[in-house]
């Protein structure tokens, strides 16, 4: 089987784990390669994720490194079984960038979710109209099929929210991101309603940073904490002009949680959170 052009972010983590567990075991590419009975390049592409690994060679690894973690063995052979064609967003191949299928993908398999949001609100939260707002910018000149695609997409992430037992879904919004009119006045009220709603529900908490806060905090770029079933399998994806990118080093990982702690601590309540959002929403 030839490797992957292009791995999911799924499939380069468990690369990335197993590499982890060889080195913390100080061994070497070519001891892993002959204990499968394959060849160093084998080994290579699997921890690039580039090429698939079953079950059995996981668990085998596993022993070899003397890996006694078995809800990570357990979290690694489930990312392993998991297949194309499997989920939702598999229909977007080919028709979406690979990164609307990676951010769905990392949503799907979280245990919980946090996020801050600067200039927009989250895509979790979004209505249609203000999706197609933010689509159909003049920047983008995107055609208009995409644009359908990516409404849709982003609409159908929001179903893990409505799951018997969903994520539960802090979300840091800046008071900026409220009063941005994307779409016009009536597109933002109903927008921020839609928030105000989300806000009720028992899995899903909405803190604004207010334009009051006299702690600067440096994030201009949406942030996306997603915690994995372990904690080995956090992720970080922050979105740039050039892309998403994701963070999974300890120290990252470490980081970042600590910015979102610092936000959270200076953000209001829920109750006076809603409240400003009550506010902006009857000025429009």
């Amino acid at each position: 089987m030839p490797p992957r052009d292009a791995p999911t972010v799924r499939q380069v983590r468990l690369g990335v784990e197993l590499r982890k567990l060889r080195e913390c075991a100080g061994r070497t590419a070519r001891d892993a390669a002959d204990l499968l009975g394959v060849d160093q390049a084998r080994v290579s592409n699997i921890e690039a994720g580039r090429m698939g690994i079953g079950e059995e060679r996981i668990r085998r690894l596993a022993v070899f490194y003397d890996c006694q973690d078995a809800a990570l063995v357990d979290a690694l052979c489930a990312i392993a079984r998991e297949r194309r064609g499997q989920f939702w967003w598999d229909e977007y191949r080919g028709v979406l960038p690979p990164g609307f299928l990676d951010i769905a993908e990392l949503e799907q398999h979280a245990t919980y979710l946090r996020s801050i949001q600067t200039l927009s609100l989250p895509g979790l939260l979004q209505t249609e109209e203000y999706a197609r707002a933010l689509f159909s910018s003049v920047v983008t000149s995107l055609p208009t099929a995409e644009i359908e695609a990516r409404i849709e997409h982003r609409l159908k992430r929001q179903a893990i929210l409505g799951r018997q037992a969903p994520p539960q879904f802090d979300a840091i919004i800046h008071e900026a991101a409220l009063r941005m009119r994307f779409g016009g006045r009536k597109v933002t009220r109903g927008q921020l309603e839609q928030v105000l709603e989300a806000s009720e529900r028992p899995a899903v908490a909405v803190r604004v940073l207010p334009f009051s806060n006299e702690r600067f905090i440096e994030v201009t770029q949406p942030i996306l904490y997603a915690g994995g079933v372990v904690p080995q399998l956090d992720t970080v994806q922050m979105d740039s002009h050039l892309g998403g990118n994701y963070w999974n080093g300890e120290a990252e990982l470490q980081m970042h949680r600590m910015v979102l702690d610092v936000a959270e601590g200076v953000s209001l309540d829920a109750e006076k959170s809603r409240d400003l959002i009550h506010r902006i929403a009857r000025e429009l």
